[in-house]
């Protein structure tokens, strides 16, 4: 395993939309190498979730994990470990749900994005059989923030007012605070 350099906002291959894998691309070993690098390099980061784009692989592929019951984030959910191939996601409920959001591939800031509150995803998993989660709230968000990345689309595409866009430190000290 290995920490890999993340893409930051600005690279090319966060917004190239990535090519499905296919069934015995995602049995191989290069896609278990890939997985592994992710959740280490995810780590080394403390991020909940990370597409392969940002690891500079343009391939559909994300790993979410968590701690599970995690008041900060708001994770209320049995499982803790998701890692998805080419993924489908189908909304389940459109009313909007509003978080600030924070990248790996756009350090040190944080945005308020509203995205739909319900939604299904359909995937492969590591043995490329096929599978669903239905997620609500901040996990639906998760999931939606980093199959985004696989379509070449991030958050700050999708801020709610270019106002409430902020570096962590300011967010914590004018907003989080309330002050």
């Amino acid at each position: 395993m290995a920490i890999r350099k993340v893409a930051r906002l600005g690279h090319p291959v966060l917004r190239a939309p990535c090519r499905e894998l296919t069934r015995s691309e995602i049995r191989s070993h290069v896609a278990r190498r890939l997985v592994d690098d992710m959740r280490e390099t995810m780590a080394e980061y403390d991020g909940v979730g990370l597409a392969a784009p940002q690891v500079h692989e343009s391939v559909r592929v994300a790993i979410i994990e968590f701690d599970p019951g995690d008041a900060e984030r708001d994770l209320d959910a049995e499982r803790t470990s998701f890692t998805v191939f080419n993924p489908r996601t189908t909304v389940l409920d459109p009313t909007p749900a509003g978080y600030w959001e924070g990248c790996l591939s756009v350090p040190g800031m944080r945005g308020f994005v509203e995205r739909p509150r319900r939604v299904q995803v359909d995937y492969l998993d590591e043995s490329a059989k096929p599978a669903t989660v239905v997620a609500e709230g901040f996990l639906a968000t998760v999931f939606q923030h980093e199959l985004d990345h696989l379509d070449g689309v991030l958050y700050v595409d999708r801020l709610a007012d270019p106002k409430l866009f902020a570096f962590n430190e300011e967010f914590n000290r004018y907003i989080a605070e309330g002050g």
